[in-house]
């Protein structure tokens, strides 16, 4: 039987900022097509490690996409193959929103090119995904905190990406729009997209296909979310203050009283 065909591959991975180890002997892989989540409590390197992983940050150590040394790829071809969601993201507030999701084409379309019937195809299928279709002709800066999150998220899949990472994607969404995302994710692994994703909401990360579960800038488990092994790993980093039950057909992190 052959192995699965691995997305992303991390070897022996380290990082250090400002001269202070962050990340320390990062080696595992993540099979194509299914969606990670990393969790693990504030402090242990989870943000670090999917900037690493998005080419954002100097490394000591390899990573590979697919069969490519990430660092060596063209950036053209690296921004095709992966796109990027980080925290507290940054644009100009006079960007319309239908400007600020075509970004996400750039990387298929030539210099100073104008958008194609494909580009503009895509960026309307993203801003419906996200329910962001009714602000397109609004500038991004009159959008609440969610409604802008919704945005970059559009952006981010309007890359078409075969692997995508969104570090903390939830952030200011209202439980419907979680919801919302956790369909999205589940669209786009059935189109065999690879999701990688930070989350600091347990119980949505156990919706995942897979677990990395992280402390002290260590990886100290990666397995399947719904094994009781990853359910250990997941109370023990968080000083057994949580515990994981099944509920109605679903893992719940529930605080331990």
């Amino acid at each position: 039987m052959n192995a699965p065909p691995m997305a992303l591959r991390v070897r022996d991975v380290h990082v250090s900022l400002a001269g202070q180890a962050v990340l320390h002997d990062i080696d595992m892989s993540f099979v194509a097509g299914r969606w990670t989540s990393i969790v693990g409590p504030n402090g242990a390197g989870k943000s670090t490690l999917l900037k690493a992983m998005a080419g954002l940050l100097p490394i000591t150590g390899r990573i590979f996409l697919f069969h490519q040394e990430l660092m060596a790829m063209n950036r053209k071809l690296r921004a095709q193959q992966l796109s990027w969601l980080g925290q507290n993201e940054s644009t100009s507030d006079d960007l319309r929103v239908w400007d600020v999701v075509m970004l996400g084409r750039m990387p298929h379309q030539d210099w100073l090119a104008a958008p194609n019937p494909h580009d503009h195809a895509v960026v309307e299928t993203a801003l419906k995904a996200t329910q962001a279709w009714d602000w397109r002709e609004r500038s991004i800066g009159q959008l609440s905190g969610g409604e802008r999150q919704r945005v970059l998220l559009a952006r981010a899949m309007a890359v078409q990406a075969q692997v995508m990472l969104m570090d903390e994607p939830l952030a200011n969404l209202d439980p419907p729009h979680q919801v919302d995302w956790l369909e999205q994710v589940r669209c786009l692994t059935a189109q065999r997209t690879t999701v990688i994703s930070v989350l600091h909401e347990v119980g949505m990360a156990l919706h995942a296909d897979d677990m990395v579960v992280m402390q002290a800038g260590r990886v100290v488990h990666q397995g399947v979310c719904t094994d009781a092994e990853t359910h250990r790993a997941v109370e023990a980093v968080f000083d057994n203050r949580i515990a994981i039950h099944s509920l109605n057909g679903q893992w719940v992190a529930l605080p331990k009283l």
